[in-house]
């Protein structure tokens, strides 16, 4: 019997002996099959979005950016009183109790969202209530800092983080980054675990997106465009900047906007970006386009005459008028009819050229087609197909029977203004990956040479002349440096297509500044004005001037007391055979250049209109300019006013507010 207990008192230490190895085992030594098995019950893999990478200007400053938010979401399952629970949360979440109780009333459901994207004032005021099965996801949301400045090129979020218009949806994969997956415990029911009611972990980031657009000029020429658009009682107005030389977009404005951290309170329309996606027909700013080619082509040169029928051109039974009396003129030569912007002249130029020369040349200087800029939506304009009779071949010359968007007119300017070459726009200057810091930056891109540099410097020397005292863009001009440019003025289309509205009208002016050395080439487009003046000299040139002026001064390009030689130096071509020769390469509408330079810039008082302090100071010392202030802030009026004469002591007065 004493041997029989023995025996089991052996084994049974025997066995607990291998239990106690086996546990040891399981326990002490490493085992990738049960590693495995606990990884998939206690943690889960957690996909996390990136937040949003920020937009800068030129300069540095947030035009777009992430500020931290929450998503609030709910365990129907655990929550009790969802009556109470529905009418608590609908006051901080400014929705309908009955919506939050149709999502939670379903106790079998273990997940629901209740709100996207909540401010964190908000989710405190919901971890205060301390109601059992809510939680908050650490958010991120898309906020605008400067409202609706630059609000159509930038674009907008949807209420999901999914981009819808503009620059972020252009650029959406490399603002939004990419996707992180993370691992995360979670409890027996599988759900992450949440620590304060927040499931918190951290997010990667999208790249950085540095564009070309200079911020304080965008809210210049928005604020300007504005007063503009008022004192016109206008539809709207486009303005577009480039830089002369690569064609980087340094402002893009259309009128009316829209504040994208409140897209739904605007239109459709108001959102579109119009500069590049609506086209209209551009009118006498492309007479200086068809006159350049028609010289790169030797149909023409500057100082060919023409006679222009005074005002009245008979093509078959049509007649085609000047659009004023007073540009009505005999013969004359091509710089006099780019000058007085003779619809005649023009016309009997596009007809030497003839319909598939004319039709070439347009589309040389990108008409026609799209640039291909970095903004979604653009259109590339519409023209008629070849062939043309006389009568379309005359009224393409001077703008009608040919749409176009102020971004392919200023470009077309551009390549006048840089010497002959036609380069693709652009707004995006560098992208920085935030979290390795690579930068890639964008070169400039040449698409094509479309004129000669000789043309072009023949073109920019013309384009001076009609800003001239004789020219129809007086009104475009900027003391202290050469204005090059070109009004318009063209009947609006209707919607429909066929047809012009009665009484309405599209004014512009496309040009560029200095002159001598061209930094800034400006598109200015005001739709449909009802008052003061439908001309574009009377209602885009003065913005043109202010806009320029404004530009020029920021940019620290210095004025100077300018000439003949001055001019000369960077525009014209010194193939010359004689004096004789260039004194009439010189004459522009009846002018000698150093005339149509006579506004030194000591006889003049500059534009400073919304410049700060320092930049006036700059200015004034620049051109030995006296001034005093009186208030505080930017510059809202100046004593006496832009282009009146100084008196001798030079002195200005400043009004700051």
């Amino acid at each position: 019997m004493k041997a029989k207990i023995i025996t089991v008192f052996i084994f049974i230490c025997f066995l607990w002996s291998l239990l106690i190895f086996r546990a040891a085992y399981l326990q002490f030594l490493p085992h990738d099959k049960l590693n495995s098995l606990q990884n998939r019950q206690f943690q889960t893999v957690v996909t996390l979005p990136a937040r949003r990478g920020t937009v800068y200007d030129t300069n540095g400053k947030e035009l777009a950016m992430s500020s931290p938010a929450y998503s609030l979401y709910a365990d129907p399952h655990i929550i009790k009183n969802k009556k109470d629970v529905s009418q608590k949360l609908s006051k901080l979440l400014g929705q309908n109790p009955r919506e939050i109780m149709t999502k939670i009333k379903d106790s079998k459901k273990r997940f629901v969202w209740l709100d996207r994207v909540i401010s964190a004032e908000a989710a405190e005021e919901i971890r205060e209530l301390k109601i059992k099965g809510l939680g908050l996801v650490e958010d991120w949301k898309r906020v605008y800092p400067n409202d609706s400045l630059l609000g159509s090129t930038l674009g907008f979020l949807g209420k999901e983080g999914q981009a819808l218009e503009g620059l972020e949806l252009h650029y959406d994969k490399e603002l939004r980054g990419e996707k992180k997956k993370v691992n995360t415990r979670r409890d027996a029911r599988g759900r992450p675990l949440v620590q304060d009611g927040l499931l918190f972990t951290e997010h990667p980031q999208g790249k950085e997106v540095k564009l070309t657009i200079d911020s304080d000029l965008q809210y210049f020429v928005e604020a300007e465009m504005a007063q503009t658009i008022r004192k016109h009682e206008a539809a709207g107005g486009w303005v577009v900047v480039l830089d002369a030389k690569t064609s980087a977009i340094r402002a893009l404005a259309s009128l009316p906007s829209y504040d994208p951290n409140n897209p739904r309170s605007a239109s459709s329309f108001t959102r579109r970006n119009r500069a590049i996606t609506d086209t209209f027909e551009p009118g006498s700013t492309l007479k200086t386009l068809v006159i350049a080619d028609a010289i790169e082509k030797q149909f023409v040169k500057p100082n060919t005459k023409i006679f222009c029928e005074n005002g009245h051109f008979k093509i078959g039974k049509r007649v085609i008028r000047e659009a004023d009396s007073s540009h009505a003129r005999g013969t004359i030569t091509v710089n006099e009819i780019l000058a007085y912007s003779s619809n005649v002249g023009t016309a009997k130029i596009a007809l030497k050229m003839g319909d598939d020369k004319l039709m070439s040349g347009l589309k040389s200087f990108g008409f026609a087609e799209r640039m291909g800029v970095d903004l979604p939506g653009e259109a590339k304009g519409i023209t008629v197909k070849l062939p043309w009779n006389d009568h379309l071949i005359a009224n393409v010359s001077f703008g009608q029977g040919i749409t176009v968007t102020p971004l392919q007119m200023a470009n077309a300017y551009a390549v006048i203004a840089n010497g002959g070459v036609l380069n693709r726009p652009y707004i995006v200057e560098s992208m920085t990956d935030a979290e390795t810091g690579e930068v890639v930056k964008t070169s400039p891109q040449e698409i094509r040479r479309v004129l000669s540099p000789e043309t072009a410097a023949q073109m920019r020397l013309m384009l001076a002349g009609v800003t001239s005292a004789n020219g129809t863009g007086t009104a475009a001009r900027v003391p202290g440096y050469i204005v090059g440019g070109k009004t318009g003025t063209a009947q609006k289309v209707k919607p429909t297509g066929r047809g012009y509205m009665q009484g309405g009208y599209i004014g512009s002016f496309t040009g560029f500044i200095p002159a001598n050395d061209p930094k800034y080439v400006i598109f200015v487009g005001i739709d449909h004005p009802k008052k003061n003046g439908y001309y574009g000299s009377m209602n885009a040139a003065p913005l043109f001037s202010k806009i320029a002026s404004y530009a020029v001064r920021k940019s620290g390009v210095n004025p100077e007391i300018l000439s003949e030689a001055t001019i000369t130096k960077a525009t014209l071509s010194h193939n010359s055979k004689n004096k004789e020769q260039e004194d009439k390469q010189l004459s522009l509408g009846g002018e000698r250049v150093d005339e149509i330079l006579n506004n030194s810039v000591t006889k003049v008082a500059p534009y400073m209109r919304a410049l700060t302090v320092r930049e006036v100071l700059g200015i004034a010392s620049s051109e030995n300019i006296k001034v005093k202030f009186v208030g505080s802030g930017r510059v809202d009026s100046t004593q006496p006013e832009q282009g009146q004469l100084l008196d001798d002591s030079r002195q200005m007065t400043i009004i700051l507010k």
